[in-house]
């Protein structure tokens, strides 16, 4: 199994423990912790590294600035 857990640091607390051990119980786990917008960071940074991909996401940004190229979606056909 793998679960992220986004919450602020100020957050965690005595019953966040008692669930993440409810979850996992008997079993070993690992824990990562850095910020999120760390890792906002180096996905954007990895997105725009291949300058053909770096490309392509400036000028779908600048579509949208520009309300053009958008293609819109209806729910109901989704389903």
């Amino acid at each position: 199994m793998y679960t992220i857990y986004r919450l602020n640091a100020n957050d965690l607390d005595s019953r966040f423990l008692r669930a993440l051990k409810a979850l996992f119980k008997n079993k070993e786990i690992e824990i990562a912790v850095c910020e999120a917008a760390e890792i906002e960071e180096d996905e954007t940074t990895y997105l725009l590294k291949s300058p053909a991909n770096r490309e392509r996401l400036l000028q779908a940004m600048e579509n949208v600035a520009h309300d053009r190229n958008l293609v819109t979606v209806n729910e109901d056909e989704l389903q």
